[in-house]
């Protein structure tokens, strides 16, 4: 399904996804000749569907000066009169960063082609040489210009740069930095786009106005994480304003709590939605990596919106595609699950699911909790074997009969010393695999669970991956396991409760079987097809 189906295994992000002459296009940073870092180009895959991949021929290899130790991430940019403009970052032969641009000489985009007057953009005065990188998709302002960001620092404070350009063959930077938040250190794969503050539809990259919000989204080179901010954007002043300064980018709201970096959303034309893709490193050796000759795969593709029921995040969901590959499913209603119980579900192989679960507990079992857990933090805790009033409870996957592997995702209740309950979604690794060459962590946060809402979460398996979606996606987790013995038919799955105050009641769980979807080498035929 989604290790070795949604997307093609790379060494890197994916860099100028978009939708185009009726095909979705996927450029990633990938190393040819090693499951290691460098010698990046480009490589290309395309999909009808999201799901269902063919491999092209590299899009772009370093063979200028301007990116000969590197092609690196970028972005399209579609324009009004059906024009696309390609921005990427190049290091240099002196190792410097600097954006280049190129042009499709095909339709099928199997044929990029550099601009000969590259590097059209240099790092401006006080940023450093290797400290600008990742240019946007650009969207179109009021005053007939095309903007895009560049993300970068000063010192340990990240900022991103805009920029403006009538041609895309020169630019103006503009006066001061959009946004900025000290501490947070350099700001790559910087992503801005808007959100409908109205209604689930996306919105192209330029929609601005009433019922828009803006998501500043930064990858955090220092701590490899992505984190994102929703705010309102001024066109005028070129700066962005985070709803809640507690929560800017870089010490708030991750998009996912789990091994899961450098993404990229682009507005998906076809289906009118915004698209987010993520990037998975491996928490095995580099030595493993380079045994089996291939490393790192892309999430699946998650569908963006803001939440309107919060106001205050975005939900993730996959994109509803990957409903396609489901099989026979199981539906299971109204377990019980005392405390300390373990109950296992009989759905036959286990290695390849699309999971949606919903867990209810008694208003009058919360109430009664006087349990304080001021200092809960999933990352820290004893994962799904810790135990407290109220949790951990949720679903064992990837488990062997014996559970000596599993996989656990869980909600945790705590309540605070002010008295209201809180809750968290975790993710335990702890106990995913035997191998000994691993980094096995737990993930996690907390996720709003409003008033009249059952604990809910979606989990998508695959082999060796986990994505969990909690209360509609407004927590996602991504994990990257190596089960040694919950393997094809080895594996299993489980309901618990390792609450010791509470009984939980599994109200619906419902489980289909997923088929694979098919990456193939570029044929010929494909386009003769169509």
């Amino acid at each position: 399904m989604a290790e070795i189906p949604l997307s093609p295994s790379t060494n890197k992000m994916k860099t100028g996804p978009l939708f185009y002459l009726g095909w979705y296009h996927l450029f990633y940073q990938w190393n040819p000749d090693a499951a290691i870092w460098g010698n990046i180009t480009w490589g290309h895959a395309v999909s009808r569907d999201l799901i269902h991949w063919e491999y092209l021929p590299l899009a772009m290899v370093p063979d200028h000066w301007y990116n000969i130790n590197g092609v690196w991430t970028g972005s399209a940019t579609l324009l009004s009169d059906g024009i696309l403009v390609m921005l990427y970052t190049g290091s240099t032969n002196e190792s410097v960063q600097v954006q280049n641009l190129a042009f499709p000489a095909d339709p099928l985009l199997l044929d990029l082609v550099k601009y000969e007057n590259n590097p059209v953009l240099l790092p401006p005065s006080g940023i450093g040489s290797t400290d600008f990188r990742d240019p946007t998709t650009a969207w179109f302002a009021p005053d007939g210009t095309w903007r895009l960001t560049i993300g970068s620092k000063v010192n340990k404070t990240g900022i991103t740069l805009v920029y403006k350009t009538s041609d895309f063959l020169t630019y103006e930077l503009l006066d001061g930095v959009m946004h900025a938040v000290p501490g947070t250190g350099m700001w790559e794969c910087v992503d801005f786009y808007p959100v409908s503050t109205t209604g689930n539809a996306g919105l192209d990259t330029s929609a601005n106005g009433p019922g828009v919000k803006h998501v500043l989204k930064a990858s955090l080179d220092d701590d490899k994480h992505d984190y994102y901010a929703i705010g309102s954007y001024d066109e005028e002043n070129n700066t962005w304003t985070p709803d809640n300064p507690e929560e800017d980018v870089g010490i708030g709201i991750r998009y996912d709590y789990g091994k899961y970096y450098a993404s990229k959303t682009f507005y998906d034309q076809n289906k009118t939605r915004r698209v987010l893709w993520g990037w998975t490193g491996e928490t095995d050796s580099e030595s493993t990596d380079i045994e089996k000759g291939w490393a790192s795969v892309q999430t699946i593709p998650r569908v963006v919106v803001f939440d309107e029921k919060t106001g205050s995040n975005l939900l993730q969901w996959p994109v509803e595609e990957v409903e396609s590959l489901r099989l026979n499913g199981t539906d299971f209603d109204d377990i019980e699950l005392e405390a300390g119980s373990v109950v296992p579900l009989d759905v036959g192989t286990a290695t390849q699911l699309d999971i949606y679960a919903e867990f209810e507990i008694k208003n009058e079992t919360l109430e009664a909790m006087i349990e304080a857990d001021v200092g809960y933090n999933c990352s820290t805790s004893e994962g799904a074997a810790g135990r407290s009033s109220l949790g951990p409870f949720g679903l064992l996957v990837l488990a062997d009969q014996s559970l000596s592997e599993q996989t656990a995702v869980y909600f945790y209740i705590g309540k605070g010393s002010d008295g209201n309950l809180k809750t968290f979604f975790c993710q335990d690794e702890l106990r995913s695999s035997k191998a000994n060459d691993l980094v096995k962590r737990v993930y996690g946060s907390t996720v709003p669970v409003l008033s009249g809402e059952k604990f809910a979460v979606r989990i998508l398996v695959d082999h060796s991956i986990v994505e969990s979606f909690a209360q509609g996606g407004r927590t996602c987790i991504t994990s990257r396991v190596y089960p040694t013995k919950a393997i094809y038919g080895g594996a299993r799955i489980f309901l618990f409760n390792n609450a010791t105050g509470a009984d939980i009641t599994a109200t619906s769980v419902k489980i289909w079987q997923m088929n694979s979807s098919f990456i193939h080498p570029y044929s010929d035929q494909s386009w003769k097809d169509e």
